[in-house]
């Protein structure tokens, strides 16, 4: 699978893949990622903002 459609599920942009098994801990991994691209994207705002003004 690529970076791409990985991060697109993570941001639920793109459906998950129903033919790949699923355990609980995938489901805490992909979250604490899904949390840590969008904690990283927050950031990258907040960073336009106070170089920009």
């Amino acid at each position: 699978m690529g970076i791409w459609k990985q991060i697109a599920e993570y941001l639920y942009i793109k459906k998950k893949d129903t033919d790949r098994p699923d355990s609980t801990w995938v489901k805490y991994m992909h979250g604490i990622n899904r949390l840590s691209i969008i904690l990283f994207l927050v950031a990258l705002v907040i960073l336009a903002f106070k170089l920009g003004c």
